[in-house]
């Protein structure tokens, strides 16, 4: 590992400002997928900034919005019994990833900008334009199995790796930053970026720009949701396909629903077609087919990842089927 100076900041504006002033430089939360990349000299930080103990661990229940401080851990959060009561599919995600030690120490913050775990990337001997920009895409004519399907480029293939920020997005999360130009308020649906000509972007945030919590809207029939992850093993493995949805529907009708997709593209995929489908229709199985077949119309899969389509399709009609069943 390339050696790095250490520096703990005693108040966000100092965490921001020390970082915004550092090219090279990182925030450290809980680290647990920062260190494992600077170990495999994927990332090469200067200088790390620990804001660990700079935002909230708590989370807080408002009269609109459930808000969840950056350094809330994933066990704090997916044993939560307001997650759990009122977004189920948020706690039932955050369980699915990593393990309990993992958990332990990963931050909310911190989950939403993991990087892909595609091995390309991680492989330091092998071209990748995410991680060396301009050097071309290994993953294009290499192991297909874990990348994208939906919204991939020539330059880059790769997928999200969070669970957790998937059922977010479905419930229409808004990140709260502090940057070098103040504050900001950011729907997460427009916090991860597809790779088109950048991959190397993950996201819209500014050099210097600290995640310090997250606001999850209230919605009534968020309670009534779940999220569901197909991988290659039965624990600690990425998702090669997962699904997070809420329905809401009464007397043979879809009133309303949230709906989005993990491991098929560079993001946490909303699925805004198959939304529209199923709003105001009916709430049948061929109709939840009919809305997922929408969704992944334009799926452009790789030669070995095509049954992520199929996949997809059976998940998405299946876990709204379950959620119809249960509100019956």
């Amino acid at each position: 590992m390339k050696p790095f100076r250490y520096q703990l900041a005693p108040d966000v504006g100092t965490a921001v400002s020390t970082l915004a002033a550092t090219p090279n430089a990182a925030f450290l939360a809980g680290g647990t997928n920062l260190v494992d990349l600077m170990k495999l000299e994927v990332e090469q930080p200067d200088v790390l900034v620990d804001v660990r103990q700079l935002t909230s661990d708590r989370v807080e229940q408002h009269p609109e919005f459930v808000r969840i401080g950056a350094a809330v851990t994933n066990s704090t959060l997916a044993a939560d019994p307001v997650i759990r009561e009122r977004f189920p599919m948020l706690s039932q995600a955050v369980l699915a990833g990593a393990s309990g030690q993992l958990r332990n120490l990963a931050t909310a913050g911190g989950n939403l900008l993991q990087r892909t775990r595609c091995a390309y990337f991680q492989d330091v001997t092998t071209p990748c334009n995410k991680r060396d920009p301009g050097t071309g895409c290994s993953a294009r004519d290499g192991f297909h199995r874990e990348h994208a399907i939906l919204g991939a480029s020539d330059m880059c293939a790769a997928t999200h790796p969070s669970d957790m920020a998937v059922a977010m997005v479905a419930l229409d999360a808004v990140v709260n930053t502090q940057g070098p130009h103040g504050q900001r308020a950011i729907p997460l649906v427009g916090l991860h970026r597809l790779p088109g000509n950048e991959p190397e972007r993950d996201t819209v945030l500014e050099h210097g720009e600290l995640i310090t919590s997250i606001d999850i809207p209230s919605l009534g029939f968020a309670a009534n949701s779940q999220y569901r992850k197909a991988r290659d093993r039965a624990s600690y493995a990425f998702a090669l396909v997962s699904v997070a949805a809420a329905l809401d529907a009464v007397d043979g009708e879809v009133r309303d629903v949230r709906l989005a997709l993990g491991g098929i593209a560079h993001k946490p995929w909303r699925a805004t077609r198959a939304e529209a489908v199923l709003r105001g229709g009916a709430a049948t199985k061929e109709k939840f087919r009919e809305a997922a077949a929408a969704e992944l119309a334009d799926a452009r899969p790789l030669p070995g990842n095509e049954f992520k389509i199929p996949l997809a399709l059976n998940m998405i009609a299946g876990i709204l089927t379950e959620l119809l069943e249960v509100r019956r």
